[in-house]
């Protein structure tokens, strides 16, 4: 009786203490939870956080690339303007030198085609004059009709002074014999010859020319043959606007829509 009474004693006093028990365990849940929805949170604020930075890099190079994008657009901008001015100043200077071309052809019609030819190569006109019109053969004396043909040249270049003048001597390949030590030295009198005349007789500004010899290293035609070295012994006078413009504008100066016309 004694071990009954002693049982239902603990029983009872379990049943007493089953109240506290279960609210102790959904107390402890219900901080394990908490505890877990606070570093669910924690996490996710660092997520959010390394969003927001990526985001922000992104809009921070978008605007670089936006930016850049302008810039290159701007430059391609500028780049295409002095490319359609660059060749606005060549289809001039084309024009320029037909026109001088023309000219001069026009002023020389008097003399035949054995003696001279005008042409135009390479931006550039040439007037080409043989030994026949200007010099005695292995001389550098300018005869008559040869100072009447550069009178006539000095004329249209005393017309149109931004012009520079190469004057260039050449001669077959036939070594001299007298007078002058090679064909270098023939080459260069000649050409020196020419532009003392056109600077001391026709008064062509001197700071325009230029003199120089090329000796037999420029031939047009074989020196095989008594004709081609005929056509090989010539004197040409080389015509060339000057590019001054041009030059400015590549060297990146600018130049006056008026100069551009």
């Amino acid at each position: 009786m004694k071990r009954i009474l002693i049982a239902l004693a603990c029983l009872m006093i379990g049943v007493a203490m089953l109240p506290s028990c279960v609210a102790k365990k959904k107390y402890l849940a219900a901080q394990s939870r908490i505890n877990r929805l606070h570093a669910d949170s924690l996490d996710l604020y660092r997520q959010v956080q390394e969003l927001q930075g990526r985001v922000s890099k992104m809009e921070a190079t978008n605007e670089f690339t936006n930016n850049k994008l302008n810039m290159s657009q701007e430059e391609l901008a500028k780049q295409q303007k002095k490319l359609a001015q660059l060749q606005a100043l060549i289809e001039q200077q084309q024009r320029n030198t037909e026109a001088l071309r023309k000219k001069i052809a026009d002023a020389m019609a008097g003399f035949s085609a054995n003696q001279l030819a005008v042409t135009m190569k390479n931006g550039k006109v040439y007037v080409s004059m043989q030994e026949s019109l200007l010099f005695p053969s292995g001389s550098a004396k300018v005869n008559d009709s040869g100072k009447a043909a550069l009178a006539t040249l000095a004329t249209v270049l005393n017309q149109n002074p931004d012009i520079n003048v190469n004057v260039e001597g050449h001669t077959d390949s036939v070594p001299i014999k007298k007078a002058y030590p090679d064909n270098w030295a023939l080459s260069v009198a000649r050409s020196t010859a020419i532009a003392r005349i056109l600077i001391d007789d026709y008064k062509v500004n001197p700071a325009t020319i230029t003199a120089s010899g090329r000796s037999k290293y420029e031939p047009v035609e074989t020196n095989e043959t008594p004709e081609g070295r005929a056509h090989n012994r010539r004197t040409e006078i080389i015509l060339e606007p000057k590019l001054d413009e041009i030059m400015k504008l590549i060297e990146g100066q600018q130049v006056p829509a008026t100069e551009t016309k």
